[in-house]
């Protein structure tokens, strides 16, 4: 009888620990998905999209020199690398320029995973760790 008792509590204690190694797998997951994106889509909210177009609404100053003279466009070769879900070859990493701290202020947070940028005539929310373009936006530059 006692042998019986004991292969029943060892038998309870591995379903136990089998249920208790699920719950923490899920928590993990849910804990991981969260600090992917916060509930948030791996996008420009549209509120963030009309902030940003009208902070840059006629900016000029703050570009390259050789950027300015273009207008802020690149050259052809690097503009084709920008897509959505491409990512940013290293030619283009070294001219990645930080987003105005005035700017970051007035948006929402991001993840700490996601970097707003601007390259160009281009503002790019991406990602650090693969340099995956997340989303992009064109802005107009004209002299103000």
């Amino acid at each position: 009888m006692e042998n019986l008792q004991n292969a029943s509590r060892r038998a309870r204690s591995g379903v136990g620990r089998v249920v208790l190694a699920a719950v923490g797998l899920f928590l993990l997951g849910s804990v991981s998905l969260m600090a992917k994106g916060k509930g948030r889509p791996a996008s420009f909210l549209p509120e963030e999209r009309q902030i940003i177009i009208e902070f840059f609404h006629g900016y000029s100053s703050g570009l390259p020199p050789g950027l300015a003279k273009r207008g802020g466009d690149l050259p052809p070769g690097l503009q084709k690398h920008l897509q959505r879900n491409g990512t940013l070859p290293p030619g283009l990493q070294k001219r990645l320029q930080p987003f105005p701290v005035e700017l970051e202020r007035r948006l929402p947070r991001l993840p700490r995973l996601w970097v707003r940028v601007i390259l160009g005539r281009h503002v790019i929310l991406l990602e650090r760790r693969t340099n995956r373009i997340l989303d992009l936006i064109e802005i107009s530059i004209a002299a103000r």
